[in-house]
C-alpha cells in the first residue's frame, strides 16, 4: 500500500506539474531576467532546479563555467571568503522579471582586494572601465559580452605595454611600484653583478643605461653591458699608460682621491691609514714632500688638544684613542662599564643623561674634570633652608631620593616625632609638606610643622572637643577609617544605659546652626532629661 502511494505522488508531482505548466505558463514563479531568458518554460527548470531542493551551487556553475574555473583555481571574487559557502542564488534571485537586475553591487563601495587583486596606487583612482573592458579580456566567450568583470589576467603585460620587451624580469613589481612607474623604488642595483658605490650611486641611470630600438620601440638597455673594466664607460686619459686597472690608482669615491697613494702601501709603515684617515688628502699630512717625516705617535702630534688638557696625566699629552676612533670622533666610544670604573659611577636616571648635559653645560666649553660628585654639584638643593641638617646631613640628597626615580622618597617617617600611620602612610609627602602661600604660590614646609589634626583638617565639630584650645581627634578617631570612632560614650557626663542602649547616635546628636556655622552638637550645656523628653 506505501509502495503505491509513493508511486502515485512522485507521478503526480513530475507528470501533473509538467502538463500544468506545458499548459500554463503563469503556474512559473515569474519571468526570468533578461540574462536567463532562454531558460523561460517548464521543461527548462530542471537545468537550474533539482526537485525538492530548489536552485543549487553545482546547478549555476554547470553553466557558469568561467566562474567555476576561477573558484577551483581560488581567484577572483567567487573564491573570496564572502562568497565561499553561500547558493549562488543568495546574491543573483531570478523569477523577478525581464528588467530585473540579477547582478547588483555599488562599484564605488566595492572591496577589490577580495577579488585577489588589491587596488594600490595610481590604480586605486582609475574608472572599473578602465580595465574591465572587451579590449582587455583575452577569453573570446567572454570578450563577447557587453558588461562583465571577468576574463582579465593580473600579469601588468595584460594591461600595459612591455616597455622592456621582455628583457627584464617578468614580475614588473619587483622594481616597480603602484604609485610611479618612472621610479624604480623596488629596484635593488646592489643585487646585480655591477653594485653602485661610491659616485656611481649619484649618477642618473641613462648615463649608463643608453637606449636602443628593440621591436622598433626606443627603450632603455639594462641588459648586456660591459662593466668588467671601467674603460668600459670611461675614457682612459692615461692612454693605457698605466694599464688598465683603474683601482690601482682610483676608487669610485673620487677619481682624484688617492693620487696614486694605492699604488703605495701605506700599511708598510709605522702609521697604517684607518678610518677617516683614509680618505685625506696626502698633502694634508704629507705638507712638504711625501718622503718626508711627520709626527704620528700620538693624536695631538696633528689635532689640537679639543679637551684642553683635561685628560693629560702627570704632563703627558692624553690618548684621544681611549675615547675616539679614527673612523668617527663622535659619538665617544667612552662606555658606562668605563665611566662606572671612575669616581661617579652612572645608574638610575644618569644611564639614560647624555653626556653634555653634564659635560657640557650652557653651552661652555667641554669640562671633565674637577666636576664634583655630590648631587648638589650639579642638582639644585630645593629643600635648602627647609629641611633641619638631621635629616639633610652634608645636603644628602640621597638620605631620601635615588638616581633612579626623584619622586621615589625612601625617607623613614618614624625618625621625626610624627609617626605615618593608617592612612597617612599611604599619602605623597606634597600632600602635607607643600601647601599654598596667600599669593597662591606652593611652598615647601618641613621645619615647624604642626603636629594637630587642625592643622591639616578641617574640624567639623567647630571646637566642641577643644582643651586648652587643642582639639585631640585621636581620643575618637584613628587613622584608618575618620567614620569609624572609637569613643565611648560611658566616659562622659552621661553613661548610656537602660532604653537608651541601641539608640542611634543621630536621636539625641542633631545638627544646629549658629555663629560658628553648621555641625552636630556633641557637648550639651544640660544633661537633664527634659533636654531631649517633654
Amino acid at each position: 500500500m506505501k509502495f503505491h502511494l509513493l508511486f502515485y505522488i512522485i507521478g503526480f508531482i513530475f507528470f501533473g506539474v509538467h502538463d500544468a505548466n506545458s499548459q500554463n505558463s503563469k503556474k512559473s514563479p515569474g519571468e526570468l531576467s533578461r540574462s536567463h531568458a532562454e531558460l523561460e518554460g517548464a521543461t527548462n527548470c530542471v537545468k537550474c532546479h533539482i526537485v525538492g531542493s530548489g536552485v543549487t551551487r553545482a546547478k549555476c556553475l554547470d553553466c557558469h563555467k568561467e566562474i567555476k574555473t576561477n573558484i577551483e583555481a581560488d581567484k577572483g571574487y567567487h573564491a573570496s571568503s564572502e562568497v565561499t559557502g553561500k547558493n549562488c542564488s543568495y546574491c543573483h534571485n531570478e523569477h523577478h522579471g525581464r528588467s530585473f537586475k540579477i547582478i547588483r553591487f555599488d562599484k564605488n563601495k566595492f572591496n577589490h582586494s577580495k577579488t585577489g587583486f588589491t587596488l594600490k596606487g595610481k590604480h586605486a583612482k582609475l574608472q572599473c572601465e578602465a580595465c574591465h573592458n572587451q579590449h582587455r579580456i583575452t577569453d573570446p566567450n567572454l570578450k563577447k559580452r557587453k558588461t562583465t568583470y571577468l576574463g582579465l589576467n593580473q600579469d601588468c603585460k595584460s594591461c600595459h605595454d612591455d616597455y622592456h620587451q621582455s628583457k627584464m624580469a617578468a614580475k614588473c613589481s619587483d622594481c616597480h611600484s603602484f604609485d610611479a612607474w618612472k621610479n624604480a623604488k623596488s629596484f635593488d642595483h646592489s643585487k646585480t653583478k655591477f653594485p653602485l658605490r661610491g659616485k656611481h650611486v649619484k649618477i642618473d641611470c641613462i648615463k649608463c643605461h643608453k637606449t636602443e630600438t628593440v621591436n622598433n620601440k626606443t627603450v632603455q638597455k639594462f641588459t648586456g653591458l660591459a662593466f668588467a673594466n671601467c674603460t668600459a664607460c670611461h675614457k682612459d686619459v692615461h692612454k693605457n699608460k698605466f694599464g688598465q686597472d683603474c683601482k690601482s690608482c682610483h676608487t669610485e669615491e673620487s677619481f682624484q682621491f688617492n693620487k696614486k697613494m694605492n699604488v703605495f702601501d701605506h700599511d708598510k709603515t709605522n702609521f697604517k691609514l684607518a678610518g677617516k684617515h683614509k680618505l685625506l688628502d696626502c698633502n694634508k699630512c704629507h705638507k712638504t714632500t711625501m718622503t718626508a717625516s711627520v709626527k704620528h705617535r700620538q693624536c695631538n702630534d696633528c689635532h689640537k688638544d679639543f679637551h684642553n688638557g683635561d685628560f693629560a696625566i702627570q704632563g703627558t699629552k692624553p690618548d684621544c684613542s681611549e675615547c675616539h676612533t679614527n673612523y668617527k670622533f663622535s659619538p665617544s666610544n667612552y662606555t658606562i662599564e668605563k665611566h662606572n670604573a671612575a669616581k661617579f659611577p652612572l645608574d638610575g636616571a644618569h644611564l639614560a643623561t647624555s653626556c653634555s648635559s653634564c659635560h657640557k653645560k650652557e653651552g661652555k666649553n667641554w669640562t671633565f674634570k674637577n666636576m664634583g660628585q655630590r648631587c648638589v654639584d650639579c642638582h639644585k638643593n630645593e629643600h635648602k633652608g627647609f629641611i633641619g641638617e638631621k635629616y639633610f646631613p652634608n645636603e644628602d640628597c640621597q638620605a631620601c631620593h635615588n638616581t633612579s626615580s626623584w619622586k621615589k622618597v625612601a625617607f623613614d617617617h618614624n625618625r621625626t616625632r610624627f609617626k605615618l600611620e593608617g592612612k597617612h602612610a599611604a599619602i605623597a609627602c606634597s600632600e602635607c609638606h607643600y601647601r599654598r602661600n596667600e599669593k597662591d604660590v606652593k611652598v615647601q614646609k618641613f621645619i615647624g610643622n604642626s603636629m594637630e589634626c587642625t592643622a591639616c583638617h578641617k574640624d567639623n565639630h567647630k571646637g566642641q572637643f577643644a582643651e586648652n584650645g587643642k582639639t585631640n581627634c585621636t581620643k575618637c578617631h584613628g587613622f584608618d577609617q575618620w567614620k569609624n570612632s572609637k569613643y565611648d560614650h560611658n566616659t562622659s557626663r552621661f553613661k548610656i544605659d537602660g532604653k537608651h542602649i541601641g539608640v542611634q547616635c543621630n536621636q539625641c546628636h542633631k545638627p544646629v546652626i549658629n555663629e560658628k556655622g553648621k555641625y552636630i552638637e556633641y557637648k550639651f550645656d544640660s544633661i537633664n532629661c527634659s533636654k531631649c523628653h517633654s
